[in-house]
C-alpha cells in the first residue's frame, strides 16, 4: 500500500476511535448502541467466520464494495445496491447495468484500486480468490470478508454464501425462494443426466491451447452437481487452471459430452474455441458426431459463478444441451 494511503488510514483510525468513545457504547454481546436525537437504536452485528479469520459485520451495511461477480449477481438478485465494483474490464451480460458510472470503479478483478476503495468509505468489502493477496490492505480500509466457492461442493458452498448474504442484508425470504428454485432445477437436471448415464469432459481453450478440468475443479459442478460421470477420473484435482491436454488425449478419451469454456472470450484475447477444436481428432469423438460439443457462456462460467442468476443460467444451459 502506498505510504500516503497508510498515513491516511492511520489518521482516520484515530479519529474514528475518538468518535466511537464519545458517541457509542458496546453491549456485552458486542452489539453497537448508536445514540441520536434522544433515541437509541440497536444495530445487530454478525460475526462472519471465513478463510482469513472472524470479521464483525453490521447488519444491512449501506456502502458495499464487491470484488466477486457471483456475489454481485446475488446482491442484485436480492435488490441490494452496491457502491463499487471492479469495472476495469468486461462484465457478464446479465450484469451490464453495473457498467454505469453510477457505480464507482474499484479497479479490476485481480488488482483492486486501494485509493479508490478508500474514497468510497465502504461499510463492507467482499472478496474472493482473485483478490486474496489484497485481503490485509482491504481489511484496513473496512471490514472485509472472503466469500469464495468450494469447488468440490459448489452447491453446498453456494447455499452457505447465499444464506450468509441473506442474514447480513436481511433478505432471508428472497434467499429461501432463490435457493428453492436452484435446488429444484438442479435436482431435475441431475435426474435426467443420471438416467442417461452420460460422461463428460470439461475443457478450457486459451489461445490455441486446451486444458481439462475434473470434478474438484472450478467447473466441477457439471460432475458433482449436474450428475455427469467423469470421462477421466484421473485429472489432477489441484489443477485450478486445468491440466494441459492434447487433441489426441481427447480423441482417445472419446467423451459423450465435451463442455467448452473459451477464456479468450472473457479476458480480451482472441475468441477462438470453435476454431481450435475444429480438427480431425476432435471431430472423430462421439461428442462431435452426436452434436454434443457444448460451448458454454464463458463470461458466466469463468467470472460470475456463485450467484443466483448465474447458477440458474448454468443449469439452463446444460439442460438445453442434453435435450438437443
Amino acid at each position: 500500500m502506498k505510504k500516503g494511503l497508510k498515513k491516511l488510514l492511520s489518521t482516520s483510525a484515530v479519529l474514528a476511535g475518538l468518535v466511537a468513545l464519545t458517541a457509542c457504547a458496546q453491549t456485552s454481546a458486542g452489539n453497537e448502541i448508536t445514540q441520536g436525537e434522544g433515541e437509541s437504536e440497536e444495530l445487530k452485528t454478525i460475526t462472519v467466520t471465513h478463510e482469513y479469520g472472524e470479521t464483525p459485520v453490521k447488519e444491512e451495511p449501506k456502502n458495499v464494495v464487491v470484488f466477486d461477480f457471483g456475489i454481485l449477481d446475488a446482491l442484485d438478485y436480492m435488490g441490494v445496491e452496491v457502491t463499487g465494483l471492479p469495472r476495469s474490464g468486461s462484465l457478464p451480460a446479465h450484469l451490464s447495468k453495473f457498467e454505469s458510472d453510477e457505480y464507482a470503479n474499484a479497479g479490476s478483478l485481480k488488482e483492486p484500486d486501494l485509493e479508490a476503495v478508500y474514497e468510497m468509505n465502504p461499510d463492507l468489502i467482499i472478496i474472493s480468490g482473485r483478490q486474496a493477496d489484497y485481503y490485509e490492505e482491504l481489511n484496513e480500509i473496512a471490514p472485509t470478508i472472503y466469500m469464495g466457492l468450494d469447488n468440490e461442493d459448489y452447491l453446498k458452498s453456494f447455499e452457505e454464501n447465499m444464506t450468509l448474504l441473506g442474514d447480513i442484508f436481511n433478505k432471508e425470504d428472497i434467499v429461501k425462494k432463490g435457493l428453492e428454485e436452484v435446488n429444484e432445477k438442479v435436482e431435475a437436471l441431475n435426474k435426467e443426466v443420471t438416467a442417461q448415464g452420460s460422461n463428460a469432459l470439461v475443457v478450457l481453450t486459451n489461445e490455441g491451447s486446451v486444458s481439462a478440468y475434473g470434478a474438484s475443479s472450478r467447473f466441477g459442478i457439471i460432475h458433482n452437481g449436474f450428475g455427469f460421470a467423469e470421462a477421466d477420473e484421473n485429472i489432477e484435482s489441484a489443477a485450478q487452471h486445468g491440466a494441459k491436454v492434447s487433441f489426441e488425449y481427447i480423441a482417445d478419451l472419446n467423451p459423450d459430452y465435451l463442455f467448452v469454456v473459451d477464456r479468450g472470450a472473457v479476458v480480451g484475447g482472441e475468441s477462438s474455441a470453435q476454431g481450435t477444436l475444429n480438427n480431425e481428432l476432435i471431430n472423430s469423438t462421439d461428442a462431435a458426431k452426436n452434436g454434443n460439443i457444448i460451448y458454454l457462456d464463458a463470461a458466466v462460467w469463468y467470472t460470475a459463478t456463485g450467484g443466483f442468476t448465474s447458477t440458474l443460467k448454468m443449469v439452463d444451459e446444460v439442460s438445453t444441451a442434453i435435450q438437443q
